[in-house]
């Protein structure tokens, strides 16, 4: 890639960011896209700003930019919860880490590599005078690019460490916080046998816990299968909202001056027939409710409740039982984050479903190795007219190889793949999770994966081949050291995706287009006239947090060879952060807390990140004539895996598990302030089964006021 393909893909780029963010600012001051902007303020009860008309709103604005600058984490974590703060404190590490090397990179390793070669560069890549590749083989400078990968990998380490220990912290403050939510006293227990005695697990799951936990143990609610009861419920929510819809017609009607009295008598009498059938639906679901409990339709699955939350801890955390595949215990999830459904999977069964989301998953990698390839193809524009000749007609159009080369692969590569999070998400449900997090979290792992695999890795090989292909057919035994030689010429590349992914990505997620459109559609077509509702939606971490890492990915990977791209991330992290805190206070949700599980992960993928960067480079000096340098990596790569490994025992336990000392410490706490009593009390009816709660179907003021059953 020439440097104005670089500059062309910079300029449209940041021209698309400002036309969207200035859109952006004035559609947010509209009331009418109020419930899209500010759906999580609205769900909340709160009003916005901008009820009144004036001038001001049809001006853009940078008032949220500001906001981002002066929210605290406190605020984050009070308003959203740790969760959303280990979202934020992802880009706040992507900016500490990328300012600093930024400016070591730009002053000593820039300069260094574009007066490192002793010969005129002659690469069609005017972009290589600023990579590693321009320094001479053999030459000493290179034990400068040795000495800051070290700065790198160490800066990384302490602030890898510094996260990890300070959100280790604040997890368990904000569990101790947290002390009267359910899920503190209550334990999952799968797999319950028969009682021999009464033929019954609820029988058996009250004799096996007052027996072995009888100073702890309260109370169990056992689960039912209530499949044949989810195609009468769906029935009822249809009736509920067609009611709705005709009330609302007939109300419209009555007001109308081009209708009579008699269309809405007609709508009144739709609305009580319609009515009717409702009541004897409800009739029938309690029946079939009725009968289910009769005949203990139980599945081997209750939750359990203890009296104190060191009794939940032990239970959970212990084997119950000789037969580990008997007694399967584990902590509740939150009562909102179950998904019922799941639960009644059978524990030996979850194995079959993983590997087949797995064999899914990596059949979808494969099937976009075409895509992939073919934007190489496109960025890779000098071989592709020797290949493919009919493409050089694109030289008779002025700059419009730049913006082929500079802008087209990007962009298309980022269409391509942002299907690929709701197809992971989508396979994630297939697999049996007992929980929204749970599900979120795999779905996470599998798009980073599929990311690194696909966008990194790939977009490697198949640019390297591209532009070795010919040659390599007459000396194979060359191709090693042709794609490590490589690995230099694919950073323009990857500078123009993180400007896509960056500027373009994070400017539509906050104008949200789609959303938008939507909510013009049918606010002038089947919904026109009736009361907006907001938009609510959860943070979609496994959307967001992947593209994100891979990013911080490809930056650490190319600090050492590409300094020149380390202020795009800066850039990319600062954009990121100010869009998101708008996000999370004025648009997202939070629908469950884990309590930063998600640190873990995120600890993961940048470990993986700086030790590619160390055997990535250890080849680059091999390549370049100093294998004193690359042995001298090997100390700095079992650092780095020891250092993971110490993690792992220091800091990983606790966010996967609650200490039996905090559960005591937070037990004494809520006996000094007397709630102990009340929130086990709270725990008793939270996790009641989806077909045993009730559920008011909106006829109020009609003869069917009682309420039924519902689903989650």
């Amino acid at each position: 890639m020439k440097a104005e393909s670089l500059v062309v893909s910079a300029a449209i780029n940041i021209g698309l960011a400002i036309l969207i963010l200035s859109l952006f600012s004035i559609l947010k001051k509209q009331p009418f896209y109020a419930p899209v902007y500010y759906a999580r303020r609205l769900s909340l009860g709160h009003r916005t700003d901008h009820q009144s008309f004036n001038f001001r709103r049809l001006l853009p604005e940078l008032n949220w930019i500001s906001r981002a600058v002066r929210v605290t984490e406190e605020e984050i974590l009070d308003n959203c919860g740790l969760d959303v703060l280990v979202f934020v404190r992802l880009f706040k590490f992507g900016i500490r880490f990328f300012v600093v090397c930024s400016i070591v990179g730009v002053l000593v390793l820039l300069p260094l590599n574009y007066t490192g070669s002793t010969v005129p560069n002659t690469s069609s890549h005017s972009m290589d005078a600023f990579t590693i590749s321009n320094i001479s083989s053999g030459s000493d400078r290179l034990w400068v690019h040795f000495s800051f990968l070290c700065f790198v990998s160490c800066y990384g380490m302490y602030l890898l460490y510094k996260e990890y220990n300070d959100l280790l912290f604040k997890r368990v403050q904000q569990l101790c916080n947290r002390r009267s939510e359910p899920d503190q006293f209550t334990i999952l227990v799968r797999e319950i046998p028969l009682c021999n005695e009464h033929k019954t697990r609820g029988c058996s799951v009250d004799h096996f816990f007052s027996k072995h936990h009888p100073y702890s143990y309260e109370s169990f609610q056992i689960l039912y299968d209530g499949k044949h009861l989810d195609k009468l419920l769906c029935q009822a929510k249809f009736l509920t909202k067609k009611i709705e819809d005709l009330r609302h017609l007939s109300s419209t009607k009555k007001y109308s001056r081009n209708s009579s009295a008699s269309d809405a008598w007609k709508y009144d009498a739709k609305i009580e027939k319609l009515e009717d059938m409702l009541q004897t639906l409800g009739c029938e679901i309690r029946r079939i409710q009725c009968r289910m409990t009769i005949e203990q339709k139980e599945l081997p699955v209750a939750f359990v409740t203890f009296s104190s939350r060191w009794g939940a801890v032990l239970a959970a955390q212990s084997q119950q039982h000789t037969n580990p595949l008997l007694w399967i215990t584990e902590v509740a999830p939150e009562p909102r984050d179950v998904i019922w459904q799941n639960l009644a999977i059978q524990y030996r069964h979850l194995p079959l479903y993983r590997i087949v989301i797995i064999v899914a998953a990596s059949l979808l990698t494969i099937f976009f190795v075409i895509p992939v390839t073919a934007v190489q193809g496109i960025a890779k524009y000098d071989r592709l007219k020797k290949w493919f000749p009919p493409a050089m007609a694109v030289d008779l159009i002025p700059k419009l190889r730049s913006i082929i080369t500079g802008y087209l692969p990007s962009a298309i590569l980022n269409g391509c793949i942002y299907i690929v999070p709701f197809a992971m998400i989508g396979l994630a449900r297939l697999a049996g999770y007992i929980s929204r997090s749970k599900k979120d979290i795999n779905a996470c792992n599998m798009v980073f994966y599929f990311l690194v695999g696909n966008v990194f890795f790939l977009s490697l090989l198949s640019g390297s081949l591209l532009d070795q292909i010919g040659e390599s057919f007459f000396h194979p035994k060359d191709i090693p050291n042709r794609l490590a030689s490589a690995v230099s010429a694919q950073a323009d590349f990857f500078m123009t995706y993180i400007l896509t992914n960056g500027l373009a990505g994070f400017s539509l997620e906050i104008l949200q287009p789609g959303l938008l459109l939507w909510d013009t559609l049918k606010s002038y077509t089947w919904d026109h006239g009736k009361k907006k509702h907001p938009y609510v939606y959860s943070l979609p971490y496994y959307r967001i947090i992947p593209f994100v890492a891979l990013c911080m990915l490809i930056g650490i990977v190319y600090a050492v060879v590409s300094p020149l791209l380390l202020p795009f991330l800066v850039g990319y992290f600062l954009l990121g952060y100010a869009v998101f805190i708008n996000q999370i206070e004025n648009v997202y949700i939070t629908t469950y807390e884990t309590c930063g599980r998600y640190w873990p992960y995120i600890h993961h993928y940048i470990i993986v990140a700086i030790i590619l960067m160390q055997v990535t480079t250890i080849g680059l000096f091999g390549l370049k004539a100093k294998p004193s340098a690359s042995f001298s990596i090997i100390p700095l790569l079992v650092v780095t895996i020891l250092f993971n490994e110490y993690c792992k025992i220091r800091f990983l336990p606790t966010f996967n598990q609650v200490s039996v000392q905090e559960a005591k410490k937070n037990d004494e706490l809520d006996k000094k302030d007397g709630l102990m009593e009340e929130n086990v009390r709270k725990a008793l009816d939270a996790y009641s089964p989806p077909c045993l709660r009730p559920l008011d179907l909106g006829m109020e003021g009609t003869s069917s006021t009682k309420p039924f059953l519902s689903p989650a």
